[in-house]
């Protein structure tokens, strides 16, 4: 398992968001996981991209941090459920505001990107 070498700065808002969300996959599952779609799989198919393994490790992360848990029912084959905390839940409009923002400046955002993208591979 990965071990930090330096501890993360906890001293602002920002940091303590960026501690918490930071993962390619977090926010899109605790929206997705907010949408109704509440079992491993049906994650898995709503972010086919991400493994297994990695949508796993970031829900434990999710978990961890109070904003979503984890519900194991003691049926063969194991049915796990994962919904969202009120901790979780209070993140929802916020996430809903950045998404706006995206929307909002799509094509900016999409030229900035490409940019950057096609001057790493030159």
């Amino acid at each position: 398992m990965y071990e930090r070498k330096i501890l993360p700065n906890l001293n602002c808002g920002l940091d303590l968001i960026g501690e918490v969300l930071y993962g390619k996959w977090k926010i899109r599952l605790l929206w997705f996981i907010n949408e109704g779609h509440k079992r491993p799989s049906e994650l898995q198919r709503k972010i086919p991209d991400a493994t297994r393994r990695v949508l796993n490790i970031q829900l434990n992360e999710l978990e961890a941090h109070d904003l979503v848990t984890k519900k194991i029912y003691p049926v063969v084959p194991p049915k796990v459920e994962y919904s969202l905390t009120e901790f979780g839940k209070s993140l929802i409009p916020v996430l809903s505001v950045l998404g706006q923002w995206g929307d909002d400046n799509e094509e900016k955002l999409r030229s900035v990107i490409m940019k950057r993208l096609n001057a790493e591979n030159e």
